[in-house]
C-alpha cells in the first residue's frame, strides 16, 4: 500500500476518535470529508465529487462505500479492508445503498453522527441521505470532530508540515528572478509550481494567487496574465505541498520604486505580523490574535482597508480550499494550543489609491511563542 504514514500512527488516530465518539454516546459516525478519510485512513482521492461515505462504528470498524472508479484506489493508499461499490446507473440512489450497509452494519436505531460541513456531501445528496435516515435512528450533526482532532498536528504529520514549508521558501526562491520589468505572470507562476512539484510536492487544494497592477489587490485566483511594468505591483499567495499538507505564503513583491503608499502599507503590515505572533500563544484564542490585528490596523489608520480575518489553520486539505478551521476572526473563542500549523496573513488592499500589501507565513504553534516556518524574513521584497 502507498501509505504515508505508520500503521501505528492511523492507529492512534482512530483511538482518538473512538474516544470522542464515545464521549459524544456515537454508535457510529458517517464520514463524508476527504480530509477526514484521508487523516483516518490515508484513502487519497478526489472521488469526493461524487457520493461516497465512510462508516465508522463505536468499535473502530470501517466501511467505505464507493464508487468502482475508486475501488483500486482506496485498496492502494488506505488501511480500509472493507470497501463496498455502489453502481452507476440511471436514476441512482446511492444514499439507499448506504441505509442498507447501515443496517447490515447492525445499526438500525442507532444514535448515528453525519459529517455534513462539507464538500464532499452536497446539498442535494445531504437531502437524499437525511430522507433516507429519517425513521433510521438518531442522527446528529457530527461536523466538527474529526476536524477537531486533525487541529492538532502529531510528530509526523509535523514533518509533513516542515517540509512543505521548505518547498514554499524553494518556490520562491525560483520565482523572484522572473519578477522584474516585462516578466511574465505565467512564467512567475509555472515556476512556483514547478518548483513544488519538483521537490516532491503536491498539487495545491486550491489555485494559487497571482496579480500584477490593480489585479494585485485580488484575494483570489483570476485567469488572465499581463506582463510587469518597470514600477508595479504583484501579489502573490501560494502553498508547499507535501503529502497534501500544506504551508502557505503571502508576499506583495514591488518592481523598481517604492512608492510612500506602499512603505506605510508594509509597515502596517510588518506591524500586524509582530503583533499577531505575540499573540499567537496557548490561552489565547483564535479571536484574540485577530484583535491584535485589528488594533494595529485602526493604529495606523487601515481598518477600512483590511480584512475581517487574519488566517486560518492549515493542514492536509484537498479542493477546492487548502483553508482548515478554526479561523482568525472576530470574537472566535476556539484556543491555540501546541502543535497547531497555523497560516496567518495581512492583508490591506487600498483601493482607493489601488495600492495592495501582503504579508503571510505558516507558523507552528507551541508552549509560548509560535515558530515560524518560513526561512524567509518579513523584510519588502523590492526587485
Amino acid at each position: 500500500m502507498a501509505l504515508h504514514f505508520e500503521r501505528s500512527e492511523f492507529d492512534a488516530r482512530r483511538d482518538r476518535l473512538m474516544i470522542d465518539m464515545a464521549e459524544q454516546k456515537l454508535d457510529a459516525i458517517l464520514l463524508f470529508a476527504q480530509e477526514s478519510m484521508y487523516w483516518l485512513t490515508g484513502y487519497d482521492s478526489f472521488g469526493f465529487c461524487f457520493f461516497q461515505c465512510l462508516v465508522v462504528k463505536s468499535d473502530g470498524s470501517m466501511v467505505l462505500l464507493t464508487r468502482s472508479a475508486d475501488l483500486r484506489q482506496a485498496q492502494l493508499t488506505s488501511i480500509i479492508d472493507n470497501i463496498q461499490v455502489w453502481t452507476d446507473r440511471a436514476d441512482a440512489n446511492p444514499a439507499v445503498d448506504l441505509r442498507n450497509l447501515l443496517n447490515d452494519l447492525d445499526l438500525l436505531g442507532a444514535r448515528i453522527g453525519v459529517e455534513y460541513d462539507t464538500h464532499g456531501l452536497t446539498a442535494y445528496n445531504g437531502r437524499r441521505l437525511d430522507e433516507q435516515l429519517q425513521t433510521f435512528g438518531q442522527i446528529v450533526d457530527a461536523s466538527r470532530i474529526v476536524s477537531r482532532l486533525r487541529q492538532f498536528k502529531s510528530p509526523a504529520e509535523i514533518a509533513k508540515v516542515e517540509k512543505a514549508a521548505a518547498l514554499a521558501d524553494d518556490a520562491l526562491d525560483a520565482a523572484l528572478p522572473l519578477i522584474k520589468q516585462g516578466g511574465d505572470e505565467a512564467a512567475i507562476l509555472a515556476a512556483l509550481q514547478g518548483t513544488i512539484l519538483a521537490g516532491g510536492g503536491d498539487y495545491p487544494a486550491n489555485e494559487f494567487i497571482i496579480g500584477s497592477g490593480t489585479d494585485a489587490l485580488l484575494c483570489r485566483y483570476k485567469s488572465g496574465r499581463r506582463k510587469l511594468n518597470k514600477n508595479d505591483q504583484l501579489t502573490l499567495e501560494w502553498a508547499g505541498v507535501f503529502n497534501h499538507y500544506h504551508a502557505a505564503m503571502m508576499r506583495t513583491v514591488l518592481t523598481g520604486k517604492v512608492s510612500k503608499r506602499h512603505q506605510e502599507l508594509f509597515d502596517a503590515a510588518r506591524d500586524a505580523m509582530l503583533a499577531v505572533e505575540k499573540a499567537m500563544v496557548p490561552d489565547n484564542t483564535f479571536g484574540d490574535v485577530f484583535e491584535a490585528h485589528a488594533r494595529t490596523m485602526e493604529a495606523h489608520g487601515l481598518t477600512k482597508h483590511r480584512l475581517n480575518a487574519c488566517g486560518y489553520s492549515l493542514g492536509a486539505r484537498f479542493s477546492p480550499s487548502w483553508m482548515d478551521t478554526p479561523m482568525f476572526y472576530q470574537g472566535n473563542p476556539e484556543p491555540i494550543a501546541p502543535n497547531m500549523t497555523l497560516f496567518a496573513h495581512m492583508i490591506i488592499m487600498d483601493s482607493e489609491t489601488e495600492t495592495a500589501m501582503t504579508l503571510g507565513r505558516t507558523y507552528l504553534t507551541t508552549e509560548s511563542q509560535p515558530k515560524p516556518l518560513s526561512r524567509h524574513d518579513l523584510d519588502l521584497i523590492v526587485r
